[in-house]
């Protein structure tokens, strides 16, 4: 059985927000977002614990100091799903992609959750709670975020090998991550994330046996740039883009190139921070000859949408002492809102 708690954090509610789960001070993770919200927050930090741990073969019984939380993956969800994902007075369901994404996580795991109280002392919801926060509190600031060391890693040995490899991409160099399907028989050592599910997907049934239990040195930003750390996209599009940016980044070769061949369009063009120009072609060739593993940290710093079916999402990257702020323009491809997003341009800056 594994037991960790959960918790998001919001300044401002909205503001900059923070999510993290927290197993013992060598297992936990935390992350967010430039504006968000508490139940945002809360909701991430358990999808993140479920993609964290899917492959650990243990129940998991989590610790929420939010009923929302508890209330939507135990009581809500399911009628929610039913009726389209819309409320009984049949306006939308907030925080639906997430929804959807718990959805599926949850889908034949055994899950229980457990409400205690919060800011009341208990040691590992409190853990939680100050790293969501400090998550939250790095984006106000604009420093870099600490993403902690996640279930089954070893941070040390990655660190050591992030500096080794020197080939640039467009993408800077692979992120930890440890959630999605296994892609391919021959890399079987971190899983893939899962690709985005479409409209259809997102309408297929799933089962789960869920419970709820009672119980109580980057630059940092400077003041003229505060204006650009805002986003203006609807949260479930910033939940989609901001995974799917997170998988052209993984550390898994495999499933980094998978997630090229998926998430870059066939008319792609990438400006890399060594100044060259990148076709989808060649961005591919060069990252199969990457050998090394290496981990980079990314945030999410902004996402617009300045037309329908067109997404800008900034970002910035650290890999050991390196450091880049990223550009990407997605296209929502198909039509009605039912296609794949792709990325078409990406821009890298040393910093």
């Amino acid at each position: 059985m594994i037991t960790a708690a959960a918790d998001g954090s919001s300044l401002h509610n909205p503001g900059p927000a923070g999510w993290a789960w927290y197993i013992d001070d060598a297992t936990w993770a935390a992350g967010g977002w430039p504006k968000g919200t508490n139940n945002m927050g809360e909701l991430t930090a358990v999808l993140d614990l479920l993609r964290a741990t899917r492959d650990a073969g243990e129940e998991l019984t989590v610790l929420c100091d939010s009923q929302y939380a508890i209330n939507c993956c135990t009581k809500w969800m399911a009628g929610w799903k039913r009726k389209g994902w819309r409320k009984a007075d049949g306006k939308p369901v907030l925080n639906k992609e997430i929804l959807q994404e718990l959805d599926t996580e949850l889908a034949g795991r055994q899950v229980h959750f457990q409400w205690v109280k919060g800011h009341a002392g208990h040691a590992m919801n409190e853990a939680a709670d100050s790293r969501a926060r400090a998550a939250a509190t790095a984006y106000r600031d604009g420093t870099s975020v600490d993403h902690g060391p996640g279930f089954g890693h070893a941070p040390a040995a990655e660190a050591a090998a992030g500096g080794a490899d020197d080939t640039q991409n467009v993408f800077c160099a692979p992120q930890r991550h440890s959630a999605g399907n296994v892609c391919g028989e021959d890399d079987q050592e971190a899983p893939c994330r899962a690709a985005a599910p479409t409209a259809t997907q997102l309408e297929a049934t799933s089962s789960r046996d869920v419970t709820s239990a009672s119980a109580g040195d980057i630059p940092s930003i400077e003041p003229f740039q505060d204006g650009l750390f805002e986003l203006d996209a609807p949260s479930a599009l910033v939940s989609t883009l901001a995974d799917l940016q997170s998988r052209l980044v993984d550390s898994n070769p495999a499933c980094r190139q998978q997630a090229m061949v998926e998430l870059l369009s066939d008319d792609f063009i990438g400006h890399a921070a060594d100044g060259k120009v990148r076709s989808k072609a060649r961005l591919i060739a060069m990252d199969r000859s990457i050998k090394s593993r290496t981990t980079t940290q990314i945030d999410i710093l902004g996402i617009t949408e300045p037309a329908d079916g067109v997404a800008l999402v900034r970002w910035r990257s650290r890999t050991g002492a390196r450091a880049e702020l990223h550009a990407s323009l997605w296209r929502l491809s198909g039509q009605h809102g039912d296609g794949q997003w792709q990325i078409v341009f990406s821009q890298a800056t040393a910093i």
